[in-house]
């Protein structure tokens, strides 16, 4: 999709594995470029990345997604919606006010040029007076984290929430994401933060299992107040289900604080279809680092909402009548699945029931899905027109990662779908 011909599409998801029908990512750019051994920590790294090899990589990903779906891109809709002066004005203002920008940045960025200002807006603005040594050099800060667009914002049904972020340097991300979504698609936004500022909530730890279901983590990222404004905000409405009389459900799965790779819900566990589901083995045996970790099933049926203790989130699911079973992440070694959890190993996303991408690196894990019955198809090979993934009822295309993992997140976590079937 040409950047000078995008038009907005309707935005509805109400499952995590429906095929998907359009999706917005974005490309990472020379913000990444920006961090460097001083400040990559206060940017949620925990290594800085090699661009070039990152470009590689996610040419991969992405073009697979073009093959099989609409993708829209972040900077492309950013640089349409600046041409209208009442937005542009807005995200400049408010970026200057979250960055602690002086009026005369804010006054300078009013003039450039739309294409410019978009690039601006992510991958920071420089002090020109920046004395070559210390660790304030942007006047606005670069996104470094902008290429992970599940987090910032996420689809619930006919709805997007704008997130709100647990840590300062995100949180300019959802400034953007609120622009777009208000004023390009033109669709409801939610934002726990207006119901109570206190609430936090993350795109990685939400999952739309079904138009009666939600799948949260509550962790480091999601917290319990986040947890009780998506139930509210569900019970106030029927969430996109035909039948509004009908219960809607929570499932919520405790998350360890630490270390950094149990961020999200999408690190430990993602849908792979209607009847198979990828797991770290540990959060279901509620062992290692889950031990002593709650899953919790919330019901909310005519204005009253109720709490019940499963043994899992699998278990949670086959409760509600879910015919479904895990895939092991990582495989029968808990070596290997501690391993390759690490980089990602849980965290697939799906184009369709049975038709999912991840990270290559994870061979334990990609050798689990071949013996699930999944064909094991290299996104090069997809992306070259030497496969047609099309063709095929069940496979998992996977693309190369070295550095992408780095950087914290996988293929869900690169996925902002807006409309799935």
């Amino acid at each position: 999709m040409s950047k000078e011909n995008i038009t907005p599409c309707k935005v509805n998801v109400s499952s995590e594995t429906g095929t998907l029908r359009a999706v917005l990512l974005h490309r990472p750019g020379v913000e990444i470029e920006r961090m460097t051994p001083l400040n990559a920590a206060h940017a949620l790294y925990s290594d800085i990345l090699n661009k070039p090899i990152v470009d590689h990589e996610y040419a991969n990903f992405c073009g697979v997604l073009e093959k099989w779906t609409d993708v829209y891109y972040v900077e492309d809709i950013l640089e349409k919606l600046l041409d209208d002066s009442e937005v542009r004005r807005h995200l400049v203002e408010e970026s200057c006010d979250m960055d602690d920008c002086d009026d005369g940045v804010s006054r300078q960025l009013m003039h450039i040029d739309s294409a410019t200002l978009a690039k601006i807006l992510i991958e920071g603005y420089e002090d020109a007076s920046w004395d070559g040594v210390s660790d304030d050099r942007y006047l606005l800060k670069p996104l470094y984290n902008l290429f992970f667009t599940r987090d910032a914002s996420s689809t619930v049904y006919d709805r997007v929430l704008i997130n709100s972020m647990s840590f300062e340097v995100r949180e300019r991300e959802t400034l953007i994401y609120e622009a777009i979504f208000k004023h390009f698609f033109k669709v409801e936004t939610l934002n726990a933060m207006a119901w109570d500022r206190d609430a936090r909530t993350e795109g990685g730890d939400v999952q739309i299992a079904a138009p009666d279901l939600l799948c949260i983590g509550q962790g480091i990222r999601t917290n319990t107040k986040g947890i009780k404004y998506l139930a509210q905000a569900m019970g106030q409405r029927d969430g996109g289900r035909q039948d509004a009389g009908t219960p809607f459900h929570i499932l919520v799965q405790e998350l360890p604080k630490s270390p950094e790779s149990f961020i999200h819900l999408d690190m430990v566990f993602t849908f792979l279809g209607k009847h198979q589901c990828m797991a770290f083995e540990p959060m279901l045996k509620k062992t290692g680092l889950f031990a002593g970790k709650d899953t919790t099933l919330i019901t909310i049926e005519k204005g009253e909402i109720r709490y019940e203790k499963v043994p899992n989130i699998v278990k949670g699911l086959q409760t509600l009548g879910w015919d479904i079973e895990p895939v092991i992440g990582g495989g029968s070694d808990p070596w290997n699945q501690l391993r390759e959890q690490w980089h990602s190993g849980a965290n697939f996303f799906s184009l369709g029931d049975g038709k999912i991408m991840g990270y290559r690196r994870n061979t334990h894990t990609i050798d689990a899905l071949d013996k699930a019955g999944f064909a094991v198809l290299n996104a090069e090979d997809i992306v070259s027109g030497k496969v047609d993934m099309k063709s095929y009822d069940k496979f998992v295309a996977a693309f190369p990662g070295s550095e992408l993992p780095r950087a914290g997140g996988g293929a869900r976590c690169m996925t902002m779908p807006i409309l799935r079937d």
